[in-house]
């Protein structure tokens, strides 16, 4: 018999959870304009839309997709670009390029720098601090990799001659540009108008200088070289895009001491050297084309005098450059 009889409270059904009713149709965003993401912070984005600045957070739908610097992004919302107001991004356009790169080379997971970018300017000083060759090297494998044209930029020569670290990469055919303290940039302006370029190398190097010379309003943070290690003071801590005066982007990024590449296979490398690659075609299956490896065809190009030996040292030497690991790039 049950406890409660009709007239009591308890007696009657409580009313059932109802779900809203699902449907396949998702939204068109037919409203949506286009922009692009210029720097990222602690999940806030600020955007470039048709010259304003917009502060935009990423729609739920995206999910895990991560959006950063460089992307080109369609957004919703409150696109006006007035104090306390923030748009939605609800899609990330296809990248043309991203450049990456791991922690270390043994960690799987891959951290992308920035997208769609033209041509990696990979940033070094002559001196104070000293040249690190090695993650020179790394960081041109990286570009190779994400298909990106290479670019040194060589700062503060007038503390040392850059002809002996550019005899290094001479038969890389890597393009150059060297700059002073003071000195012209229009060589440096040539290089990066009409294109989107992202400057990378350690802390000390010059790269915040350097922005804020080619972009007067720039106002980035520049740092000093510590006397005793030799080694720059992160100034940057974020990457960070501007537009150039004379047409074209740059992207800041901050200051790094490893560039892991646990994410390039070093078997696909000689692609990003043609001229290499078509010397490589009766290479044994499974040919790594690294100095050790028995018959390989560019030891056979070497000795019939199709390839140029320095050519393939130079390959050779961002090959191991990638084997070797991460800890050797100091």
């Amino acid at each position: 018999m049950s406890r409660y009889d009709e007239h009591d409270q308890e007696h009657y059904d409580r009313p059932r959870r109802r779900s809203r009713p699902r449907t396949k149709d998702r939204p068109t965003y037919d409203d949506a304009v286009d922009g692009v993401v210029v720097t990222v912070d602690r999940g806030r984005l600020t955007l470039l839309i048709e010259g304003r600045t917009v502060m935009a957070v990423k729609a739920r739908p995206l999910g895990r997709k991560g959006v950063v610097v460089g992307d080109r992004v369609r957004v919703v919302g409150d696109v006006s670009g007035t104090a306390d107001t923030l748009a939605r991004i609800v899609e990330v356009h296809e990248r043309t390029t991203t450049l990456r790169r791991t922690a270390d080379d043994d960690d799987p997971v891959e951290r992308v720098i920035v997208a769609n970018a033209s041509q990696l300017v990979v940033v070094t000083a002559l001196a104070d601090p000293e040249p690190r060759p090695r993650l020179i090297d790394r960081a041109l494998v990286a570009a190779y990799a994400s298909r990106m044209q290479p670019i040194l930029c060589l700062t503060k020569a007038d503390l040392a001659d850059p002809e002996t670290l550019l005899s290094t990469y001479r038969s890389l055919g890597v393009p150059y540009v060297v700059t002073q303290r003071g000195g012209d940039l229009d060589e440096v302006r040539a290089q990066l108008v009409g294109r989107t370029s992202v400057l990378v190398g350690h802390s000390g190097v010059g790269k915040s200088t350097l922005v804020n010379a080619l972009v007067p309003d720039a106002n980035r943070q520049v740092g000093i070289v510590n006397a005793v290690t030799g080694r720059g003071r992160h100034t940057s801590t974020s990457a960070y895009m501007l537009a150039l005066p004379e047409g074209g982007w740059i992207i800041d990024t901050p200051g790094i001491r490893s560039f892991g590449l646990a994410h390039v296979d070093p078997e696909s490398l000689i692609e990003a050297f043609p001229d290499l690659d078509e010397m490589t075609e009766d290479c044994p299956r499974g040919c790594t084309h690294g100095e050790d490896e028995p018959e390989c065809g560019l030891d056979d190009a070497v000795a019939a005098g199709t390839a140029e030996i320095d050519r393939v040292l130079s390959f050779r030497r961002l090959l191991a450059a990638r084997e070797r690991g991460s800890e050797d790039q100091y």
